[in-house]
């Protein structure tokens, strides 16, 4: 059963000068310019059509359907992110906007609960039969994830409602003695969960870990489906089974393979429903499954799904940079999955996962200015190959405005609007603080308290806790010390104080007056690291990073051929603030190096020449808002 559990948006007010300067730059801009994106306003951007295409199910409007099958999604993350954006800044004009599309949801959807524009609107007389591509279910789970948010974190129960009626259609008609099925994009899986939470209905739950349960079962669901059905989305080959993870019952499984949001979004719903029910069998199957990402499949920025072929894992050890995927919407299920597993068991290495895709692998899918998104996030780019050779395609050196399949920029929207559902937990005895972030966290442990913190996070180790409680109360803190971290010392009231380290968490248990303090200091000396020798792509290279932040280097900083810089081993790593154009001041990292020189053949006898260089390192989340040109995270080492 659940160790902990985190606590909900409306009980954590973030007030923290980093995260809420994006949290402002997501509903200030983000938000609206989505919206604009869906409604087809924004003028040079890909066409979306998603509200045009509900509109059209409505019957407010006449037209045919236009864009991806799963093009509904677009919208139902878009509402969630509204919904989380309510919670932290009231806006009655956006209020009005969701409220008005909800309408018109409701609207589209069919008596029985169905809920589909692609099938409601293009293909009326297939629903249902191509479950392996087209992504009916995992729209489905989509529109109940905001359904959920919208209740809990905006207190709006009308989408709630449409979706407990689609939910009930899928619980009549998938499970034993009925319609054998499961999705071929895994997504309702975790909503389900999310809905049985909110209603308390067990059937959404049973639904979920049927669906669950009955993937990977012989015969192959979408094999045999191949042989019958009428309508092809994606002429998709169901003989590959692992880039659906239907190649053995989840339960067996011990590697991730295949497309890798459909993977982290299955192995969410296994911790989610491990740490509810507590199934052991279950909560084992997602550490062997943890473990095999984070130590033999995952980039330093916390990317995985490292082929474009099926947007996939691929082997172990398996890790190019220049021909990198890494999916944001990847390291959003991959949040999502170190939340579920702290909720399973409290332990460090969770937190710092959660903590590395925050700060590196999806914040780099957003350019700062909220109206440009990556897709894919290199560890590499080549000006002239990336995204030009036939190979490289899908590797950029921009962020483009738009997607045609648009899934990552509204995941990145719902995850920062959401953000303090990820910062704190409490159980019967203990608070834990697992991410850190500024602002005030509301507990029902003790009778009721309040933490606040103060932190110049990620920039520096500096963390200040106040308790504010009417009573005095026995309870432990729990304080997550990141693994990035050798040196850190804690003070309660002035004092240095021991803490039990248990698992990657500093434990202080004590009677809590009103206003004592915590103060936290984390040493933050900028660090260099080093890859597998079994990572083919990193061998001889290094990295650099300070506290949770990775680092890379720009050819805006460092002039072209990035390839021919070598850092010098040993050499001291300076910090320094400097102004990276209209970004501002960042700190960045300042490292002794040589750049090789060599004559204009292709090949020669001649040894290449050594040139002291100054080399720069900006943080990776920042690269690409400036100059277009080369950028490297992993380079030689001299």
């Amino acid at each position: 059963m659940k160790v902990q559990k985190f606590l909900d948006i409306n009980n954590v007010q973030v007030k923290d000068e980093f995260w809420s300067r994006l949290q402002d730059l997501v509903i200030d801009t983000v938000i609206p310019y989505q919206y604009e994106i869906m409604d087809d306003k924004i003028e040079g951007a890909e066409k979306s059509h998603a509200l045009e295409n509900f509109r059209i199910a409505a019957g407010e409007s006449e037209g045919e359907f236009y864009g991806m099958v799963f093009q509904d999604s677009d919208v139902a993350k878009w509402l969630e992110a509204v919904a989380y954006s309510l919670a932290v800044r009231p806006d009655p004009v956006l209020e009005e906007k969701a409220d008005r599309l909800i309408e018109t949801i409701g609207k589209a959807q069919q008596e029985d609960g169905y809920l589909d524009t692609y099938f409601i609107v293009k293909e009326p007389d297939h629903k249902w039969e191509d479950l392996h591509e087209a992504h009916e279910l995992y729209c489905f789970g989509h529109m109940i994830e905001a359904a959920v948010a919208m209740k809990e974190a905006a207190g709006k129960d009308s989408l709630l409602q449409i979706m407990k009626k689609a939910a009930d259609l899928v619980c009549r008609r998938f499970g034993k003695d009925k319609v054998r099925g499961y999705p071929g994009h895994q997504e309702i899986e975790l909503a389900l969960i999310r809905l049985y939470r909110a209603t308390g209905i067990r059937r959404y739950l049973d639904t979920a870990l049927y669906f669950l349960d009955e993937r990977g079962t012989e015969p192959d669901l979408f094999i045999e489906e191949s042989k019958v059905r009428t309508i092809s989305i994606f002429d998709m080959d169901p003989y590959n089974r692992k880039y659906a993870q239907t190649h053995m019952p989840v339960r067996k499984q011990d590697k991730a393979v295949g497309h890798s949001v459909r993977a982290g979004y299955m192995y969410t719903a296994m911790a989610d429903i491990a740490s509810e029910t507590g199934d052991a069998e279950l909560a084992e199957a997602c550490r062997r499954l943890w473990n095999n990402i984070t130590r033999k499949r995952m980039y330093i920025t916390g990317g995985v799904g490292s082929t474009v072929h099926g947007e996939s894992y691929s082997e172990d050890y398996e890790l190019p940079n220049d021909l990198i995927y890494a999916e944001t919407c990847a390291s959003v299920a991959m949040a999502f999955f170190a939340k579920r597993m702290l909720e399973l068991e409290v332990k460090g290495e969770y937190a710092d996962i959660l903590e590395k895709e925050l700060f590196n692998g999806i914040l780099s899918g957003m350019q700062s200015d909220g109206k440009r998104f990556f897709y894919v996030n290199p560890l590499e780019v080549v000006p002239g190959v990336s995204g030009v050779l036939p190979e490289y395609k899908h590797v950029l050196d921009s962020r483009p405005g738009w997607y045609r399949c648009a899934c990552c920029p509204p995941n990145v929207a719902r995850l920062v609007t959401s953000l303090g559902e990820y910062v704190w937990g409490e159980s019967n005895d203990t608070v834990y603080s697992h991410v850190f972030v500024g602002g005030d966290a509301r507990f029902s442990i003790a009778g009721g308290l309040t933490i606040t913190c103060e932190t110049g996070y990620p920039w520096n180790g500096n963390v200040r806790y106040t308790v504010n409680a009417e009573d005095s109360s026995e309870f432990n803190f729990a304080i997550h010390i990141p693994s990035w971290c050798s040196e850190w010392t804690l003070k309660v009231n002035g004092n240095k104080t021991q803490a039990e380290k248990k698992d990657g968490y500093a434990y202080l248990q004590r009677y809590w007056n009103d206003g004592d303090v915590v103060e936290l200091e984390l040493e933050m000396k900028p660090k260099r690291m080093y890859a597998n020798p079994s990572v083919r792509a990193d061998a001889g290279c290094v990295a650099f990073m300070r506290g949770p932040i990775v680092y890379c280097f720009e050819e805006t900083d460092n002039g072209a051929v990035l390839q021919a810089l070598r850092a010098t081993r040993g050499s001291e790593i300076t910090v320094v603030e400097k102004k990276l154009g209209s970004l501002g001041k960042y700190p960045v990292l300042c490292v002794k190096g040589k750049r090789l020189v060599s004559g204009t053949q292709l090949y020669s006898e001649e040894q290449f020449r050594k040139e002291d260089a100054d080399l720069i390192a900006v943080p990776y989340y920042l690269w690409g808002n400036r100059e277009k040109g080369g950028m490297r995270v992993w380079i030689h080492e001299d």
